[in-house]
């Protein structure tokens, strides 16, 4: 089965030459001596290191385009003609109460103290990357008004330009970690919450205690992997003064900028960007439970971790260890993964995906209720987009899966707003905007409930905000349709009885029932009268 042609993609800039290419290699079937470009290999002769990163860089986010064996789309939901599970206590279930509109989509995670959502999906971590700091008004304003946890990711204060140190190298201040956490907090209504996101070089930072003794945040998130790649956070920086600035912050920066020859090839223009690398974690469950410990005693109240595509042992690790620690919410990211910055061969080619570690995570969590044990409350997250595909996840991981963590598809929104306010000051729409109007009130179908709700405050809500806003209510009444469809009226009701598997080998996998098998016996039973 022929899953994915490396050697050319729109990602990374490159393309074949030929039409007819090796189905494993991706290299043209024949290969010229004097091709013009620009594959892969071609490429790499002389950008080299350059051609593992999509680019450019702060300006796109990229997603792995491998076809796996099986995914989510294997999965079909399950439609009722009777019942009405989930509806509030005394109510009278018939056509008349069992409406659509008023399926409740709220969720909540948390071991004891709980943070409620008004739908069952949260952001990405936003961390280091420039798309985030570009764009963290509309992200963080936008998940704030539509009632859902926004994830401050890794790294944040170590790049920060205004970042200052005490003698012991510990984080004294740092504008923009508090622009982030204030920004949010604007508009936070009491659904979601912001959560600052640990590595190893925040960690050494001092970052929990920052943001513990000067923002009062109750929540801090330790971070042991992502699904997009198997190694610690990157950027790229494009001035050789901020790559030494941030080599002398202690963090690994390729090309070395300290190096003559590196400066040198800086200074003839080959070398344009430099890498600013995260280390890697090394987990130990001593170690572990031993930071969970010190940062209650810091002060949060809540403690939650973020695992990535890694292999059944870490997945082990991470839910049995999260059990004894009492973890509010274990984040668990497949593969392949979409991101601002990650290696490209690495978003396709490493990593479980996630439907099938989804599917082990669920037999793991059997296995620890069978011994006695808590599971904690859990997201999934990798490559999800769409109400559907969340409702799946959410049938297949009940009653232990609370919520889906969306990356891309959740910044997409805040991107597309702000740049529809661009177009309009700049008198310049596009067709594709300007048919639905030529103003804001036209354009956005959200824009007077936010006025009606905001008042005066509105003009502080940048349209970006208003287009993750306006997804995520779209996003509700789809999941409603869903829901109410499955005769779920609210998420605590739906099961893995609500899905079926569309082949033979998604049903191995994940445990839920062939199509052509589930609720057999209920339908002989019927038919026998």
């Amino acid at each position: 089965m022929n899953l994915r042609q490396p050697n050319a993609n729109e990602a990374i800039g490159t393309s074949n030459r030929s039409r007819n290419v090796a189905p494993v290699s991706g290299i043209c079937t024949r290969c010229v001596d004097g091709c013009k470009g620009s594959c892969e290999i071609w490429l790499s002769t002389f950008r080299g290191r350059e051609v593992l990163y999509p680019g450019p860089f702060g300006d796109i986010t990229a997603g792995a385009d491998k076809n796996y064996p099986v995914d989510y789309s294997h999965i079909n939901i399950q439609g009722y003609a009777v019942g009405a599970r989930g509806m509030p206590d005394g109510v009278e279930i018939g056509p008349d109460t069992a409406v659509f509109d008023d399926v409740n989509t709220e969720t909540s995670y948390g071991w004891d103290l709980k943070v409620p959502m008004r739908i069952p999906i949260f952001t990405g971590a936003l961390g280091s990357t420039e798309i985030a700091r570009k764009n963290w008004e509309e992200f963080a304003i936008g998940a704030a008004i539509s009632g859902i946890t926004l994830v401050c990711g890794e790294n944040v204060c170590g790049i920060d330009p205004g970042l200052k140190l005490d003698h012991n190298k510990k984080v004294t201040e740092s504008p923009e970690m508090d622009r982030r956490i204030e920004t949010y907090r604007r508009f936070h209504e009491g659904y979601g919450e912001i959560l600052v996101q640990m590595n190893v070089e925040d960690t050494r930072l001092g970052t929990a205690e920052y943001v513990s003794s000067k923002h009062e945040l109750q929540t801090i998130e330790l971070k042991w992997g992502q699904g997009a790649k198997c190694i610690g956070g990157e950027i790229k920086v494009g001035s050789l003064s901020r790559a030494t600035e941030l080599k002398n912050r202690g963090y690994i920066v390729l090309p070395d900028p300290t190096r003559p020859d590196i400066q040198k090839a800086f200074e003839d223009g080959a070398i344009k960007e430099f890498e600013r690398h995260s280390r890697l974690g090394f987990v130990s469950k001593e170690g572990f439970l031993d930071e969970v410990d010190r940062l209650r005693d810091i002060g949060f109240k809540r403690v939650t971790l973020k695992t990535g595509a890694y292999s059944m042992k870490e997945l082990a690790m991470a839910l049995r260890f999260s059990s004894e620690a009492k973890i509010d919410l274990l984040t668990i990211d497949g593969a392949p993964g979409g991101t601002g910055m990650s290696p490209w061969p690495m978003m396709n080619e490493w990593g479980v995906p996630t439907f099938y570690l989804q599917s082990l995570t669920y037999q793991f969590c059997k296995i620890l209720e069978q011994k006695g044990m808590r599971v904690p409350d859990i997201a999934i997250a990798g490559g999800f987009a769409d109400e559907a595909n969340v409702f799946k996840a959410l049938a297949m991981g009940a009653p232990y899966i609370k919520a889906v963590c969306m990356g891309r598809a959740l910044m997409i929104p805040g991107m597309v707003g702000k740049n529809i306010g661009k177009w309009l000051e700049a008198g310049d729409l596009p067709k594709t905007v300007s048919k639905y109007g030529s103003n804001v009130e036209e354009i956005f179908v959200s824009y007077e409930e936010i006025k009606e709700k905001f008042g005066e405050r509105t003009k502080e809500i940048p349209l970006g905000a208003i287009g993750l806003y306006t997804y995520s209510q779209r996003f509700k009444t789809g999941l409603q349709q869903i829901m109410a469809g499955s005769r779920n009226f609210s998420l605590k009701s739906v099961s893995r009885n609500d899905v079926m598997a569309l082949t033979e080998e998604a049903a191995k996998i994940s445990g839920i029932p062939y199509v052509m098998e589930a609720y057999r016996d209920e339908a002989l039973e019927i038919l026998d009268g």
